[in-house]
């Protein structure tokens, strides 16, 4: 890796195919890895999004959280000790990603100070967006979960937009999400659009402003 690269921002980083690893497309559906499986490289996501999920021994699934283009996952494949994956990933719609080896990732890191950063600055922003979705879980209401929820898919597409388009998703995974039923899912799905804060059909339409009130209570002042 010459001097060039240790002078990539993030962003060149991510748009970046030759400098480390390779690029990956999966379609809808497909699996970058699966729960179990040898954890022997992490991804960063570029384009599209992507879901995690975990299944229990009794067989019940919960989504841990959805992927957004620059999140890194499967990190846990350059842990000390190199062990199995901890999730199934799975793309959502079309994905394409950064797939770097173990080995790659851990010689890299060592090597170049440009990359090692980039990693540093992406599992930093895996772990706070980790802890606030703790918080989230533990002191937010089911619909408030949900408001994040959605607004989060908004935010990570086009930030500036204030009414984005959200890749598909079912009322299944929103409520595996923020653990709940897709009952309750559906309840607030129309309560939310009848209030004027989304609409949806076949894709859900975003408006982050009177959206982002439901989080601090503050509809009535809009």
């Amino acid at each position: 890796m010459n001097n060039q690269s240790n002078a990539l921002g993030l962003a060149a980083f991510l748009s970046c195919e030759t400098h480390v690893g390779k690029v990956v497309e999966l379609q809808p559906e497909q699996v970058f890895f699966t729960q179990g499986d040898t954890a022997d490289s992490v991804f960063i996501l570029k384009e599209g999004r992507a879901k995690l999920a975990v299944v229990s021994p009794k067989g019940k699934q919960a989504v841990i959280t959805i992927l957004s283009p620059h999140n890194l996952f499967g990190e846990e494949s350059i842990a000390t000790a190199p062990g199995a994956r901890m999730a199934t990933a799975t793309a959502l719609n079309t994905c394409t990603a950064i797939k770097i080896t173990r080995d790659e990732t851990l010689r890299a890191i060592h090597e170049d100070t440009a990359f090692s950063s980039h990693i540093l600055t992406l599992l930093i922003s895996r772990g706070l967006g980790t802890q606030a979705d703790l918080v989230d879980q533990i002191f937010n209401s089911s619909e408030k979960r949900l408001a994040r929820t959605l607004l989060l898919m908004a935010d990570s597409l086009k930030p500036d937009d204030p009414q984005p388009l959200i890749p598909p998703i079912t009322q299944e995974t929103l409520a595996e999400m923020i653990g709940t039923t897709r009952s309750r899912v559906s309840y607030f799905m129309n309560s939310f659009r009848n209030r004027g804060l989304i609409e949806y059909k076949d894709r859900i339409r975003v408006y982050k402003p009177r959206l982002k009130a439901v989080l601090f209570d503050q509809l009535a002042e809009i």
